[in-house]
């Protein structure tokens, strides 16, 4: 399964989260150039942090170190494995930009503490979503579901990091306004681990519920359904942004321009992440970006639209 295997190989270069974020970068600082022969590096140096089994996060790094260094900059990555590490990085100026963050539902309780330090740069995107989400062969429907059935399940649901807003929403949320708690325990570890349990449960034609998001591939590379959520304990949808730390349109006043003209709907975000996370893979990232600008058109590459 070339999918998940790529997913469990990026999740496995992140590094302890820790606030000493210098020691998780990946060393990417090398200057980029556009056509025109512009090397980057003449502006500043823009560093980007991003968790990588969070591909949206993956995906729009990525993107934005072509679009930044074709403007000029140096562009640096650093990867953690936890969202709150990075929101501490982020308002306090080791890492300049989050290129993918969820402010309004899943992120929220980092906004609370870190939103004054923090710079929002605009949205890329107007829906993203949590869920929980079930195999496409389970007679399952709705969350209402899962009340009574624990023993067709384990008592488990499938999650991902524990410090995932993701995590939270179904923990203190999901779980409690549908009278789940008791019955079932939320399965905490990683992404790729809850996508081996989850491929694993549909190889076997097994009944499994796990947390998802969209957009996110593995709803298309895998066989599931979400369940209805007529509570909307889920949360409702929300924008994906791009977060820098205070002050950085005015430190990098023509990436923050660049990036507020961003705009991506479910099919063009879909064949972004699905070419840097699937077709290409791990250290081909910078060639996926160059396919998906080739096939998306001139409108679409920002630098020379400018």
């Amino acid at each position: 399964m070339k999918k998940f295997r790529h997913i469990t190989a990026i999740a496995a270069i992140g590094i302890t989260a820790s606030l000493a974020l210098a020691g998780c970068a990946t060393g990417n600082d090398t200057a980029g150039g556009d056509a025109s022969g512009n090397e980057g590096g003449d502006k500043g140096t823009i560093t980007l942090g991003f968790l990588p089994s969070w591909t949206d996060g993956l995906s729009m790094a990525y993107l934005l170190q072509d679009q930044f260094e074709k403007l000029g900059y140096t562009v640096e990555m650093q990867t953690l494995t936890e969202a709150g590490p990075l929101y501490t990085g982020l308002a306090q100026g080791d890492v300049d930009m989050y290129p993918s963050a969820w402010p309004e539902v899943t992120h929220v309780e980092y906004m609370n503490e870190y939103g004054d330090d923090l710079e929002d740069l605009g949205a890329y995107y107007d829906n993203a979503k949590l869920t929980i989400a079930v195999p496409s062969y389970s007679e399952l429907e709705s969350i209402e579901d899962l009340k009574g059935n624990a023993a067709l399940l384990d008592g488990k649901i499938i999650g991902i990091e524990p410090g995932a807003g993701l995590t939270r929403q179904t923990q203190e949320d999901m779980m409690p306004a549908y009278g789940l708690d008791g019955e079932y325990t939320l399965e905490t570890s990683s992404t790729a681990a809850m996508l081996t349990v989850l491929g694993e449960a549909i190889d076997k034609q097994e009944e499994v519920v796990v947390t998802l998001w969209r957009p996110f591939w593995a709803n298309s590379a895998y066989d599931v359904k979400d369940l209805k959520d007529p509570l909307g304990a889920m949360g409702e949808a929300e924008t994906l942004n791009f977060l820098g730390h205070k002050g950085f349109a005015e430190q990098f006043p023509e990436a923050a321009e660049l990036v507020g003209k961003i705009k991506l709907d479910d099919d063009q975000y879909g064949s972004l992440e699905d070419l840097v996370v699937n077709e290409f893979g791990e250290g081909q990232e910078a060639d996926a970006v160059d396919k998906w600008l080739e096939e998306n058109g001139d409108q679409f590459d920002w630098v020379v639209k400018k």
